[in-house]
């Protein structure tokens, strides 16, 4: 029994110490409130928004974390896009536009253009290695001679437009103001967007022109450790290896990527949806593509006309002299006069050839 009574009394000293140890608790710890959890509303950063209002009055950081948030919330309107508020991928991608591609591209173009006249002033044009004999032969169509200068005419006001559009701002506005500067933006801004889908047209229709005579064949890699002629004679098809590269890398491969996202940008592709994300997307490929395209048709452009003497001459006027198709191109030179492949790929008595051939003749 007394036992008992002891084993009660420490009992109850304790039960006393731990409630006096919880009282001394629940007075010092916050008052925190209770609530079920069918009222609690979901909409959390509301809630700490009005609870941070009562704590610290002025301070609304959840709210602007909420409208920073990139989520789009409920809105009445058409536009569902407007309940995004503040889209924090817009800053990286007008970093990324500002700087890296508008910085490193512009500096890329400008070293290509550098080196190509360098190059030009340090080893001149290809020469032709034997005086003109007269006799010509068939290098192009009028219809891919026609296709070809529209495509060439479109990527250059292209180029032009988009090379304005992109570095305008920081080299010619602060020549001649924002005024003039605008009104000139928006015309080439238009002059791009309409052009577009024109050269998108020819790079197709030329594709289809040319693919076959564009197909790998087994002297492209002789021709390519031999520096194109540089480190000796190599003989070619119609096409050598370096025009092939620039048909299918150059204008192909990145004609198709900057043609298809500049029908993203100017919102023409059925089915799509035009949110300011896929938008950045698009410009930044878009970007990109170009300036790669770019520095590849300087290259093109520069072989093509005062590089190499007489080549122009196959693109003008359909035909080229026997002394430049035979240093350039023997192979191709061969096989016409073996009868492997006609001389003549002009179709007689054609409508399309007629018209091809006097809209290239005023043109060229």
């Amino acid at each position: 029994m007394k036992h008992i009574k002891r084993l009660l009394a420490c009992w109850f000293i304790g039960f006393v110490f731990a409630m006096t140890s919880f009282a001394q608790a629940q007075t010092s710890a916050p008052q925190v409130e209770s609530a079920n959890i069918m009222d609690i509303q979901k909409d959390s950063d509301a809630a700490a928004q009005r609870e941070r209002d009562q704590k610290q009055p002025g301070n609304n950081a959840p709210f602007w974390r909420a409208v920073n948030s990139d989520e789009a919330h409920y809105v009445s309107i058409p536009n569902k896009e407007a309940g995004v508020l503040i889209q924090k991928s817009g800053q990286q991608w007008r970093l990324l536009r500002n700087g890296i591609i508008t910085v490193y591209g512009g500096w890329m173009i400008v070293l290509a253009a550098v080196g190509i006249l360098a190059f030009y002033f340090m080893k001149g044009p290809i020469k032709l290695d034997s005086p003109s004999t007269g006799k010509k032969y068939e290098r192009f169509t009028a219809l891919e001679r026609l296709v070809h200068w529209t495509m060439a005419y479109s990527f250059v006001a292209l180029a032009i437009t988009g090379l304005f559009i992109l570095f305008g701002k920081h080299i010619v506005m602060p020549i001649i103001g924002h005024t003039i500067y605008g009104l000139i933006l928006y015309l080439f801004k238009n002059i791009h967007n309409l052009t577009g889908p024109i050269f998108t047209v020819s790079v197709i229709v030329f594709f289809v022109l040319a693919f076959k005579d564009n197909l790998p064949a087994k002297n492209d890699l002789a021709w390519i450790k031999a520096g194109g002629g540089a480190f000796g004679h190599v003989d070619a098809g119609r096409f050598n290896a370096g025009e092939k590269l620039w048909f299918w890398l150059g204008m192909t491969c990145l004609g198709l990527i900057v043609a298809g996202s500049g029908w993203v940008l100017d919102m023409i592709v059925p089915g799509m949806s035009y949110w300011r994300g896929n938008m950045q997307i698009a410009n930044v490929i878009h970007l990109v593509s170009a300036i790669f395209i770019m520095i590849f048709a300087m290259g093109h452009i520069y072989i093509g006309t005062i590089g190499t003497e007489g080549a122009l001459e196959g693109m003008k006027t359909g035909y080229t002299d026997e002394s430049w198709a035979k240093q350039h191109h023997g192979i191709w030179v061969a096989d016409i006069e073996s009868g492997k492949i006609p001389a003549s790929r002009e179709p007689k008595n054609s409508l399309l050839s007629n018209i091809a051939k006097k809209i290239v003749r005023t043109s060229t």
